[in-house]
């Protein structure tokens, strides 16, 4: 029998990697672009086990994953999510610098087609999925219940295996593993075009925790601008702190006392931290680092 958070980190490699891999794999493109919102994994197992435990024809347990289990939960993360995808091309003007016999600097253009493809994700929430399955009354109660705040421990435990901090801040942030360009993250921040947007997507997160709006996390798209916050608040740790999971960690890649990229604490294991980010490399990723990593400027940390 496999773990349930195993076939966790299955469907998030199929997601992540085999669909839209073969999107990306079937297409000749020069720039790709993702869009859309995953779920989060909470909705998505709680769907499945109201639907599996309760099913009026086959009830089973969910606390194993067998590969009949795992093919339930293939075909309801499909029924739950969509992947479409286009192309287009556009013309760019591309700018080209040589120097005169004085000096002076010549700024040519040339056009150029690129093409790009867009990747479009989409999901239907718990209630739609319950419509659609047709759940009778013990089906939304055990829905509701397994949705609401009172599991939200067991969920993060369950699925991320975090303890201590805001384990709801992990569960939003994870969600988005995967999803490039950030567009979801600096359009809600109200920017009508690309940003740096490794700030823009923590206030997102923290956004849909409720806690901006608590004053718990403050909405920031500057790196600095969001330091400031946590040191104004007495809420700033310097790198020699170990941080919690949920804590707000800054970095400072060039060395000047300036922060110039932010992420969310994960977890701290065999001296390492580990981070849930937006735009390194212009995607949502998990990283580590080295707890003495002389590029970590410190943390904010937000009282929960």
């Amino acid at each position: 029998m496999k773990k349930p958070e195993h076939a966790l980190k299955l469907f998030i490699r199929f997601v992540n990697q085999s669909q839209i891999g073969e999107i990306k794999s079937s297409n000749t493109y020069d720039t790709v672009e993702i869009t859309g919102l995953n779920p989060t994994w909470k909705d998505i197992l709680a769907v499945y086990a109201a639907k599996t435990s309760f099913d009026p024809d086959n009830p089973q347990e969910v606390a194993s994953m067998d590969e009949s289990k795992k093919e339930l939960l293939k075909k309801l993360f499909w029924d739950m999510n969509t992947i479409t995808s286009s192309t287009s091309s556009k013309t760019v003007l591309l700018p080209t610098e040589t120097v005169d016999a004085e000096g002076n600097i010549i700024v040519a253009y040339t056009s150029v087609t690129k093409t790009y493809l867009y990747i479009t994700i989409s999901h239907k929430t718990p209630g739609e999925m319950a419509t659609a399955y047709g759940f009778d009354s013990q089906q939304n109660k055990i829905l509701t219940e397994l949705l609401s705040n009172e599991f939200d421990d067991l969920w993060s435990s369950v699925l991320y295996g975090i303890s201590g901090g805001s384990k709801k801040l992990i569960s939003v942030a994870t969600a988005q593993i995967g999803l490039s360009g950030g567009q979801p993250y600096w359009s809600w921040y109200g920017f009508n075009s690309r940003v740096e947007w490794c700030a823009c997507f923590v206030s997102w997160c923290a956004e849909q925790c409720g806690y901006i709006d608590a004053g718990i996390i403050p909405k920031f798209a500057n790196c600095d601008v969001g330091m400031k916050w946590f040191k104004d608040h007495n809420q700033w740790q310097a790198n020699t702190y170990i941080p919690r999971a949920g804590d707000i960690i800054f970095f400072d890649w060039d060395s000047d006392g300036y922060a110039n990229h932010v992420g969310v604490v994960e977890k701290v294991e065999n001296g390492k931290v580990h981070t849930v980010e937006g735009k390194s490399g212009d995607v949502c990723k998990k990283l580590e680092y080295n707890l003495d990593d002389s590029r970590i400027l410190g943390y904010g940390v937000p009282i929960y």
